[in-house]
């Protein structure tokens, strides 16, 4: 009597598939993923898209005139720009410093309608028809203003980074009328910060320039 066992009963012979290793999962999934990008079927990628298609848009933009050291500007700008960013990206007048640029310094410091404003902190689009002088408008045919003078005579600068803005805030004071003494001038100077120290020789040079005003 045969003991052999039918063939459709014959066990198999061929071992079992390893189990895989670290190297061939993150191999298999890698490319996996890459199919699955390709496909569109994985979550991740279309929002990539989104994304991409959020940051190619343009932002708001407004037109804006205005009037800048005696010269008529219109210009098309983000609604974001500064006024700092407008005079010193667009219009090329980097008199006025990027300090802080968070309104603590005063190194922007220019004159909107006459009165002082931290460029940094005001919005462009906001001055419609509005006079703005910087530091660059002061001089007139040539001839410094009396505080540029003022400034040069008592040697009230070293490094030079503030000067401008405390110049600009200086003239501002002046024709505000808070030079009465220089304890005033201090407290009307105080938002203007200078990293050399020369305060003394400012308030000098604002009272000098004042005293000629008066004169």
């Amino acid at each position: 009597m045969s003991t052999e066992l039918p063939a459709e009963a014959e066990t198999s012979s061929v071992e079992p598939p390893p189990a895989p290793t670290r190297r061939t999962f993150i191999a298999t999934t890698t490319a996996a993923g890459g199919v699955a990008v390709v496909g569109g079927l994985v979550a991740g990628p279309p929002a990539l898209a989104v994304e991409e298609a959020v940051a190619d848009e343009v932002p708001p933009g407004s037109r804006v005139s205005l009037t800048v050291n005696g010269v008529r500007h219109t210009v098309t700008i983000d609604n974001r720009t500064s006024l700092l960013d407008l005079l010193r990206e667009h219009l090329d007048l980097t008199g006025s410093k990027k300090g802080c640029n968070a309104g603590a310094c005063g190194a922007c410091t220019v004159l909107v309608d006459g009165r002082r404003v931290n460029s940094c902190l005001t919005l462009a689009v906001r001055l419609e028809g509005a006079e703005v002088t910087t530091i660059e408008g002061l001089a007139k045919g040539g001839q410094l203003h009396p505080l540029q003078q003022a400034f040069i005579e008592q040697d009230a600068f070293q490094c030079g980074f503030c000067t401008s803005g405390q110049i600009v805030s200086g003239v501002g004071c002046i024709q505000e009328g808070h030079t009465g003494s220089r304890a005033e001038i201090r407290e009307w100077m105080s938002g203007n910060l200078c990293r050399c120290g020369c305060y003394v020789k400012i308030e000098r040079a604002v009272e000098q320039a004042a005293a000629g005003r008066k004169g």
